[in-house]
């Protein structure tokens, strides 16, 4: 006997691809839903960095990397041609001025000089004999005049005595004028003798001047020369470190020749680098600082040079007041260079968001702590640590600064781990 069978509700009958189909229908609805609304990311707390927009000082400024300079270098040249004998300061040396750098030999340099003197010989052996010749033509002319001096001297009494005779008619008229006649020629010869004397010291104190002139010039001459001795040894003209010597023991040097390189340490400079962008912002006289061991050292740009090289212009700048210890040539710090005065505004710090947004938006956290919103704003100017925000933030508010990079395009960040 057939026994009749009870047909299942569907409910029962399709009970389990029911059970199963609600939840891939629940997580459809959900997707829907998710896709209409906006856009939400879980993320872990650990894994962000948030900051406080608050009104703070502001100032822009460049944070580069400088490098001490000298302020002044100089080409060391060879004053003397000659062969290099030693080389007695070596590259890097700190040295004093005056302090030996190398040592010439110059043989053909030293036969001039005892040429010259051999020639200055000659010429004080002339002067002599020349004025040993003057004296004595000068003593000559004292003669003849002392001896002149003295006839018409004797002839005057003896005219007189004549003139006397012929008045009381012992001598004749003839007589009379033969002896006159021979005083008036000797009173005029004496008178020329003299004059003639005087002429001639004259000229000895001319021709002496002229001696004395030929002889120091020849004496100025063979000092120059003997001068040139000390040019073989070459010296630091100032203290300063030796950056190197570019010549080998047994080289030829020629006169004027550059052996080397000296630095004005004593005298340094900081040169950084900034980009091409700061070129109508950055003017001699601009201050900067240096932050070594925890102090702070003022500078200022002295120089800017205006030629651009690899997007970057260079500019040289000058410590205004102390030096930080231990400065050596050639060591870096890192410098502010201030672009402006500090003014309060509303800042946050600066942070990797800056990349994917440009400043334009940015994640803002609730009250609470566990969501963040993305909030349109707008950055004004920047320095290394900072962002001037110029709308849509106030101060207080929250906001995420780190990398962006793992958000795709969330609209809210649900944060977990608060």
């Amino acid at each position: 006997m057939d026994i009749p069978v009870k047909k299942k509700h569907p409910l029962i009958r399709y009970k389990y691809p029911i059970l199963t189909g609600i939840p891939v229908a629940a997580l459809l609805v959900y997707l829907l839903i998710a896709g209409l609304g906006p856009q939400r990311l879980r993320y872990d707390a650990d894994k962000l960095t948030v900051a406080e927009v608050r009104r703070d000082r502001f100032m822009e400024y460049i944070d580069v990397e400088g490098v001490i300079q000298p302020r002044l270098t100089l080409r060391i040249n060879s004053y003397e041609s000659g062969n290099v004998e030693r080389i007695v300061a070596e590259d890097g040396s700190l040295l004093k001025a005056g302090d030996t750098i190398l040592v010439l030999s110059n043989p053909d340099l030293i036969r001039s000089i005892e040429d010259q003197y051999d020639e200055l010989a000659k010429q004080q052996l002339n002067c002599r004999e020349k004025q040993i010749q003057m004296e004595r033509q000068s003593s000559e002319l004292k003669r003849q005049s002392l001896k002149t001096s003295y006839e018409l001297e004797r002839q005057s009494k003896e005219n007189e005595l004549n003139e006397e005779e012929y008045s009381l008619g012992i001598k004749s008229k003839a007589q009379y004028e033969v002896a006159f006649d021979e005083y008036v020629f000797n009173k005029e010869n004496t008178h020329l003798i003299r004059e003639e004397l005087k002429h001639d010291s004259l000229l000895n104190a001319i021709q002496t001047d002229l001696l004395q002139s030929d002889l120091n010039r020849e004496e100025k001459r063979y000092e120059r020369s003997r001068e040139r001795m000390k040019y073989l040894i070459v010296r630091a003209p100032v203290d300063g470190q030796l950056s190197f010597v570019n010549v080998i023991p047994g080289e030829r040097v020629a006169s004027g020749a550059n052996i080397g390189e000296l630095k004005i340490v004593d005298r340094i400079k900081v040169s950084a680098k900034l980009s091409e962008y700061y070129i109508d912002r950055v003017a001699a006289g601009l201050p900067a600082t240096v932050t070594y061991q925890n102090e702070k050292y003022p500078l200022k740009i002295i120089r800017i040079n205006p030629e651009v090289r690899d997007r970057q212009i260079e500019v040289d700048l000058v410590f205004t007041d102390r030096i930080p210890d231990n400065v050596r040539i050639g060591k870096n710090y890192r410098l502010q260079v201030e672009l402006e005065q500090p003014e309060e505004a509303l800042v946050v710090n600066r942070g990797n968001f800056f990349q994917t947004t440009g400043g334009r938006w940015i994640f803002k956290l609730n009250d609470a702590g566990d969501r963040a919103v993305k909030t349109p704003v707008m950055i004004g100017r920047q320095n290394p640590r900072q962002y001037e925000v110029l709308e849509g933030l106030k101060d207080g508010d929250r906001v995420i600064v780190s990398g962006y990079d793992h958000f795709g395009n969330a609209e809210e960040i649900i944060i977990s781990g608060n």
